[in-house]
């Protein structure tokens, strides 16, 4: 798929970014709406046979950690075109970057402490604040270091399960299984009434409980995963530089791409889901997902690349839909969380730990279809998207126009 007709923006990564921001609400929903241990093992929470059990089936062996891991590829990309027309343009790259980076994490801090506790934009910045000294490595470069950093994330992960299993050899009534219990078992009737009673509060018992507990999350966060998170980005630069991401490769090449990397990833990953299933969801061998699906995650997440854009229909209405939401992305994403925290919070609707898992998802349909339906209505009237908009407006220190047909100085819209 080639740039848009304005030169500005690229529509290739508008659309991947659009269905990326759709697919993570895929995985989002079970941390609005159910106890946290229910987002990686079903029998947590939420029931775990018949349609639960499939649509837990369904998530992992497609969506699971490929979305989260293609807003990474997506935000290594923008990051380096961002870059590359700040410095097309005659303005310091670093100074952009950066400014632009710190107020996402201010941003990314806001949303983690008011509104949601799962908030992945303050780690984005803390990594793209690091990714920016790799911007200059060519492809191969940045695919071998990319690799090496996934790999070490894999190992960080895999500290994990073994950790659970020598505990419970020597210390199995030691007090860290109770909380590997609650991020990978079944907690304790009395841990999950816990949970239910405290996200089923008021907004003042949870904001306290995010202060008092989210910025160790936020820590654990960038020590385990911002390996893996900086990797990521630095294969979505790759996949920019190597016209991947650009729509420029043939279609042909898409599609021996999608058939080599869902031919290892979708097998692996149903073996993965049948020993989970099998096993009964045991704790070690729920946490063993950790390192073991982070092996086959990359190319399953470059298979969905090349499946959007081999799907995307340049001129239809769906692709056009796709691309809005994308340009929107940011809005969109904090959009989710304020209306999903209205849904399931106790200071709105109270809808935690009411629905089964697959009660959950024509909630997550009716969203997408909220978010399709505004971000291309509101882009045929501004330019950017409310949050886009301020976010811009910070990083360069005054107001940016924001109506269609506004003059621009600086003609190159960010990504």
């Amino acid at each position: 798929m080639p740039p848009s007709a304005a030169g500005t923006r690229l529509a290739s990564l508008d659309v991947v970014r659009g269905v990326a921001v759709l697919g993570i609400l895929l995985l989002n929903i079970l941390s609005f709406a159910m106890p946290e241990a229910a987002y990686v093992n079903p029998r947590a929470y939420g029931g775990w046979h018949g349609a639960d059990l499939a649509t837990w089936a369904i998530n992992f062996m497609l969506f699971d950690g490929r979305m989260r891991g293609l807003f990474s590829f997506l935000f290594g990309a923008s990051t380096l075109l961002v870059v590359e027309r700040a410095e097309a343009g005659g303005r310091g790259p670093a100074g952009v970057h950066y400014r632009r980076m710190a107020w996402l994490l201010v941003f990314g801090l806001a949303h983690l402490f008011l509104v949601w506790h799962g908030d992945i934009l303050a780690h984005y910045a803390m990594m793209g604040m690091i990714a920016y000294a790799m911007r200059r490595l060519p492809v191969p470069r940045l695919l071998v270091l990319g690799a090496m950093l996934a790999l070490a994330g894999a190992i960080l992960f895999a500290t994990i399960p073994l950790g659970i299993v020598q505990l419970q050899a020597q210390t199995p009534n030691a007090p860290a299984l109770h909380g590997y219990a609650q991020a990978f078992g079944v907690p304790s009737p009395a841990d999950i009434a816990k949970d239910l009673a405290l996200h089923r509060g008021s907004y003042g018992t949870i904001l306290a409980d995010r202060l008092r507990e989210d910025g160790g999350a936020l820590f654990a966060l960038f020590v385990f995963f911002g390996p893996e998170t900086l990797g990521y980005m630095l294969f979505g630069m790759a996949a920019l530089r190597s016209g991947m991401l650009r729509g420029e490769w043939p279609r042909a090449r898409y599609r021996r791409w999608l058939i080599a990397c869902w031919g290892i990833g979708l097998p692996a990953y149903a073996v993965l889901a049948w020993w989970q299933w099998r096993s009964g969801f045991d704790m070690r061998v729920v946490a063993a997902m950790l390192p073991l699906t982070a092996l086959v995650r990359p190319p399953m997440i470059a298979g969905w690349i090349c499946l959007i854009l081999l799907l995307a229909r340049p001129d239809g209405a769906l692709t056009a839909r796709l691309a809005a939401a994308g340009r929107m992305a940011f809005t969109n994403y904090l959009a989710t969380s304020l209306i999903c925290t209205t849904l399931f919070y106790g200071y709105g609707l109270g809808w935690y730990g009411q629905l089964t898992r697959w009660q959950l998802y024509p909630i997550v349909f009716v969203i997408w279809a909220l978010i399709l339906l505004w971000s291309g209505t509101w882009l045929d009237h501004f330019r950017f998207g409310p949050f886009e908009w301020l976010w811009r407006s910070l990083a360069r220190w005054h107001l940016q126009p924001i109506r269609r047909g506004a003059p621009d100085s600086n003609a190159s819209a960010s990504q």
